[in-house]
This record gives C-alpha cells, structure tokens and sequence, in this order.
C-alpha cells in the first residue's frame, strides 16, 4: 500500500509543476497535497510541524498568485479587462501550435483586453505589459515553490526508501 501511495504522491507532485504554470489547477496547493498522501504513508511518520508550514507557504503562494498580476496591471495603468484577458490569451496560447504560445497568449490577451476596455493602444500595451510582467512573477513563484516541494519529496523518498520499498 505504501508503494501506491508513494505513487500518487509523486503523481500529484508532478501535477503541481504543471499546475504551477496553468491557471487550471494551484500548483503548490496540489504539490502540497502530494506531500500529506507520502505521509500518510505507513512508512513515513507524520511531520505536523513540516505539513503545516509547508501548507501555509501553499497558501499564501495561492493568495499571491491572485494579488501579483493585479499589482502588475494596475502599476502599469491596466483593468480587470486585462487581466481577464492574460488568463484567456494564456489558455488559448498553451492549446495554440505555435510554438511560445503560453508567453506570446497573456501578453495578446492582456492587450485585447484592455482594447476591450476602450483604452487607447498606447494605454493597452502598457497595461499589458503590466500584466504579463505580474503573471510571469507569479508563475516563477509558485514553480520554485512546486519544485522545492519536489525537492523535499526525493528527500524524504531518498530517506525512507528502504522501508516504503
């Protein structure tokens, strides 16, 4: 049982690098969440101290992810319209073909948006840029976050292999 759920542990581990860069899913939450499956292992005894300061840090990652992109649209004179947009532009540039999809989609979407919101073209590529700016700074931090967890997995993994298998 321990070895499936070392299993699905690192699944989710996984997930979180990939949710770290997708609007979809909360990458350190999940990656988090793969951290609470490994010690609910038998093998590996439960850490309270580790789960709760590791959940916080998941936490405020996931409250910044919120609040970094709408510093960086409103610094930069930009709307909710373009934030929207940056979210949007991301998903259609992650399923588009062309290759630099998922960084060319925000910055498209954050300018769409802002035309949307009857700014100026001048006004629309600053905010845009704003936005882009605020979304690759949350997008680094919650990867660094998932891959720190990552980190500590491999580990723990390393340090209780012998007994999970």
């Amino acid at each position: 049982m321990d070895v499936f759920l070392v299993f699905i542990a690192a699944l989710f581990m996984l997930l979180g690098i990939v949710g770290s860069m997708l609007p979809i899913l909360p990458g350190p939450l999940t990656s988090w969440a793969g951290l609470l499956i490994f010690h609910l292992t038998d093998a590996v005894p439960m850490n309270w101290t580790f789960l709760i300061i590791t959940l916080i840090i998941a936490i405020l990652v996931w409250l910044l992810d919120y609040i970094v992109p709408a510093l960086g649209t409103k610094k930069f004179g930009g709307s909710k319209y373009g934030m929207i947009g940056t979210s949007i532009g991301l998903l259609v540039g992650i399923f588009a073909p062309i290759p630099g999809g998922i960084i060319i989609g925000p910055f498209a979407g954050a300018f769409i948006g802002e035309l949307i919101n009857k700014s100026d073209s001048q006004t629309a590529l600053k905010a845009a840029f704003g936005s882009f700016l605020g979304f690759l700074t949350s997008t680094f931090i919650k990867f660094v976050v998932a891959l720190i967890y990552l980190g500590l997995f491999i580990g723990k993994v390393w340090d209780y292999g012998s007994v999970i298998f």
